[in-house]
């Protein structure tokens, strides 16, 4: 199955079919990023991301994946090209208005808040108190699956449910765009397919669009509304196809046909990627 083969398949059941005619959220055009030790991240990398849309950026080791994403999110600056945001208020800084949240690799929480209180922090930033705020926290915690350990701290949690916090936090502020950097890559697969559920869940019944980066093949597939593959350093888009499915993603798709298909077409593309690196 090719990556034209994936375009063809059935969208009628795909949760981002809805969604297909949104206008874009943010562009990329032509955006390079060097460090200052001369370091050439990304090369004149484009890529257009639609509201609701699920998007996975996948690619080796190096590829720039996590630079891009840092971008997006204001926390680095291009060295050249540009990101424009079509459908949000900009800021003095460039940036949309409170419509981006960000998930890191870990879930980088207070150890000496508790739960409520790490959920707490991006609306305390904000001039928003605990009492203003309990009602919202609350029902963000019972999203994820925490609103009886609210009063619990990050030591009494396992590795999955700190990453919960985590997502509770960035959705707390209702974000237009969730920013997720590999947030699963060191849980064990078990724990790492139940977020996988989760979050599956929490895009469908939200409706925010995702920008999520993974090593992993299979968890591209099983996600995404959309796959970008990009190649190595100095990073770029190799290709970008849809990902429908006619099947609801869950414990069945993953031994589906249509799933080994879907991660067959992810891995060659991949493949054909990492085979495209520079040598020099």
């Amino acid at each position: 199955m090719t990556a034209s083969d994936a375009e063809m398949a059935p969208s009628s059941a795909s949760p981002a079919a809805p969604n297909q005619q949104r206008r874009p959220l943010v562009v990329m055009r032509g955006v390079s990023k060097m460090f200052s030790s001369g370091t050439v991240a990304l090369s004149d990398m484009s890529l257009t991301v639609n509201g609701g849309e699920f998007v996975s950026l996948l690619g080796p080791s190096g590829c720039g994946k996590s630079t891009a994403l840092r971008i997006m999110a204001g926390l680095g600056d291009v060295s050249s090209g540009t990101i424009d945001w079509p459908s949000s208020r900009i800021n003095s800084k460039g940036l949309p208005e409170g419509d981006i949240s960000f998930v890191f690799q870990e879930p980088t929480l207070m150890p000496w808040q508790t739960v409520f209180g790490n959920v707490h922090l991006p609306l305390k930033l904000k001039g928003v108190s605990k009492a203003a705020a309990r009602d919202e926290i609350m029902a963000t915690l019972a999203t994820v699956g925490l609103k009886d350990f609210a009063d619990a701290y990050p030591r009494e949690l396992s590795g999955g449910m700190k990453m919960r916090v985590s997502i509770a936090r960035a959705l707390v502020t209702k974000p237009k765009l969730l920013l997720m950097d590999e947030p699963f890559a060191a849980l064990d697969e078990i724990t790492r397919q139940k977020l996988n559920d989760d979050v599956l869940r929490l895009w469908k019944e939200t409706g925010i669009t995702v920008i999520f980066v993974t090593h992993s093949v299979f968890e591209s597939a099983y996600l995404s509304s959309r796959i970008v593959v990009m190649r190595a350093r100095p990073g770029r888009v190799h290709a970008d196809f849809p990902l429908h499915t006619s099947l609801e993603r869950d414990a069945h798709y993953r031994t589906s046909e249509e799933y080994r298909q879907a991660c067959e077409t992810v891995s060659e593309t991949l493949l054909e990627a990492m085979g495209g690196e520079d040598t020099h």
